[in-house]
């Protein structure tokens, strides 16, 4: 189980863009990078015709991916960077109880 999914609060930790948070958009795990909505944004030179959504070429703003180890989960309660640990629970669905791994804020205490 990850640590940081896709659609997480993360805030910055390192790097230029410190402090900032926004929610993670996508997740590469084969290279450890998270993509954070308004956080590291680059300026791509795109030639015209390449792309169906951008006919006319020129210059575009988007997120570049940002290394995982330099973002933090947002405690929901206190709208901090926190650490993730995990705890097992017990569930039980259609009379089979299972055990769980939920992701916990080490900060508060509380789901995340």
């Amino acid at each position: 189980m990850a640590k940081i999914k896709k659609g997480d609060l993360v805030v910055v930790i390192a790097g230029r863009d410190r402090g900032q948070q926004g929610r993670v958009l996508e997740v590469h795990t084969e290279t450890d990078r998270v993509v954070v909505e308004g956080v590291q944004r680059v300026t791509k030179h795109i030639k015209p015709g390449t792309r169906r959504d951008n006919q006319q070429g020129g210059l575009v703003t988007v997120e570049a991916p940002i290394h995982i180890s330099n973002v933090m989960l947002v405690d929901p309660e206190t709208k901090q960077g926190t650490r993730v640990g995990f705890r097992t629970e017990e569930v039980e669905r259609d009379g089979v109880t299972r055990e769980v791994r939920v992701r916990v804020a080490k900060r508060s205490g509380k789901d995340v």
